[in-house]
């Protein structure tokens, strides 16, 4: 596995834990829709979060909350779609941004929540 891949599934669990640790419902991992994906899809207090992780080893050249752009957010609205009509979500559903800076050794977790607003 190529490093960048190595730090991002490093990143994802590392979310995963986070949102475990802080009350909420792991639902899916990396689910796919064609060539889009979601990251983690939870639940936290009967609501649908849609969380977007981005794993950084710094910010030197960007932050990582603004890899999540405009085709971004538009594929993550059609993948979210998708799995709310697949498994009939009929209740409240959020995305958020969770970043991930640094390495094993010593990093930084910011958790966004409600960080945009779908659309397709």
């Amino acid at each position: 596995m190529a490093t960048h891949n190595e730090l991002g599934a490093w990143g994802e669990e590392l979310a995963c834990e986070y949102l475990r640790q802080s009350g909420y419902r792991i639902l899916d991992r990396n689910w796919k829709y064609g060539r889009r994906d979601l990251d983690i899809v939870a639940v936290e207090n009967d609501v649908l979060v849609v969380a977007e992780v981005k794993t950084r080893r710094n910010e030197r050249f960007t932050d990582a909350d603004e890899a999540v752009n405009a085709q971004k957010i538009r594929s993550l609205s059609i993948a979210a779609n998708a799995y709310v009509k697949s498994h009939c979500w009929n209740q409240d559903i959020r995305f958020d941004i969770i970043t991930i800076v640094g390495s094993p050794d010593e990093h930084e977790v910011r958790h966004v929540k409600d960080a945009f607003l779908p659309f397709v």
